[in-house]
């Protein structure tokens, strides 16, 4: 299963950029690719949201289950269903007071072995653009509003 890590360094300090990363609800404001989130279940350690994004025009859609781990700055996330048959990685938040380096590493498959042989590397590339979509968003939010 092909295995994704991107990575970004933002000028605000680690507890802010974590904070703004498990409102996920917000994300379809500042994040082009992602239609909707909506927040199934909220929890203090974890909620359940259901992602609407595009991928090349193509719409996919899942449900995922986020654990947050607020001492140690990570969020563990994981496909319970949807248009994927794996989908899941995390987020971690490390740094000084005044910048933080966010890494966000998917582990994903399509489910279609076939079209993995013949558009593996093109898939995979379309997961780190997405990444590095998603990390430039978060940076772009958190420095404006930090």
């Amino acid at each position: 299963m092909p295995y994704v890590e991107t990575s970004i360094v933002i000028a605000a300090p680690p507890r802010a950029v974590y904070e703004l990363a498990k409102q996920q609800e917000r994300f379809p404001e500042f994040m082009p690719d992602v239609e909707s989130v909506s927040v199934l279940e909220r929890h203090a350690d974890h909620m359940l949201t259901r992602w609407k994004t595009l991928v090349e025009e193509a719409p996919i859609e899942w449900t995922e289950e986020d654990r947050f781990d607020d001492a140690n700055l990570r969020i563990d996330y994981k496909l319970l269903e949807g248009d994927l048959d794996k989908f899941e990685g995390s987020w971690t938040f490390t740094g000084n007071g005044e910048k933080t380096h966010v890494v966000l590493g998917v582990d994903f498959d399509f489910g279609v072995p076939t079209l993995a042989e013949l558009i593996g590397p093109t898939l995979e590339r379309k997961v780190r653009e997405n990444s590095e979509m998603m990390l430039a968003a978060l940076k772009r939010e958190a420095e404006a509003n930090g």
